[in-house]
């Protein structure tokens, strides 16, 4: 299974520390927090590994070159206008192939084992489920029975982790969109498996957060 990580953002809640440095460059105990996926990623056997980028992305190109430090092979994805999520993934689809991939968001810590991940997802995709940190109390789903709802209950927070087919995003059109309306709708329509992991993980999404 090939993975992607999502690098493009312009961290606009983390300046003004993004105005020089890409997010996911940031130190995080005294190393950038991106190295930290690419060795998770090297420990579950994914080597194979996409990044896409934009806003200050040659810094990205030329701090983690090919990837052979970690054991992986990295190729770029790089977008002169930021794409969102949903655009990323589309334009690095020829990259990833044509098979079930990871995806990480380039801004979150974690220690979750992505080696336990299934190489197909039941449905479009299989998103990790975390409990709802303080900065997002109302959550994005509802989780039973290893399956996804939009239903009343209990709701957990996607942790920006998840396993995707190409299905998802068929119909789609090259340009910039969102990823969230996608993965509602094959929620919808029950098409969305998951886990609820609770070991570590952080948004690190803004100054305050980054120092925890």
């Amino acid at each position: 299974m090939k993975a992607m990580i999502l690098a493009a953002g312009r961290g606009e809640r983390m300046r003004p520390l993004t105005d020089t440095t890409p997010k996911p460059l940031l130190q995080v105990a005294g190393r950038p927090l991106i190295e930290y996926h690419l060795e998770r990623l090297a420990a579950a056997d994914i080597t194979e590994v996409v990044i896409n980028h934009s806003w200050l992305g040659e810094q990205i190109e030329r701090s983690l070159g090919t990837g052979e430090r970690w054991g992986v092979r990295i190729s770029y994805s790089p977008e002169p206008e930021p794409l969102e999520t949903g655009g990323g993934i589309l334009q690095a689809l020829p990259l990833l192939g044509k098979q079930p991939f990871l995806v990480v968001n380039g801004d979150v810590w974690c220690d979750f084992p992505f080696w336990r991940l299934p190489s197909r997802p039941e449905g479009v995709a299989h998103l990790v489920l975390v409990d709802n940190p303080p900065h997002k109390p109302q959550g994005d789903f509802g989780f039973r029975d290893g399956r996804l709802h939009c239903g009343s209950g209990r709701r957990l927070t996607y942790s920006g982790i998840g396993v995707y087919s190409a299905e998802l995003f068929e119909g789609c059109r090259p340009g910039r969109f969102p990823l969230a309306p996608l993965l509602r709708r094959a929620v919808r329509q029950g098409r969305v498996a998951g886990e609820h992991y609770t070991g570590c993980w952080l948004d690190v999404g803004t100054p305050g957060r980054l120092r925890e």
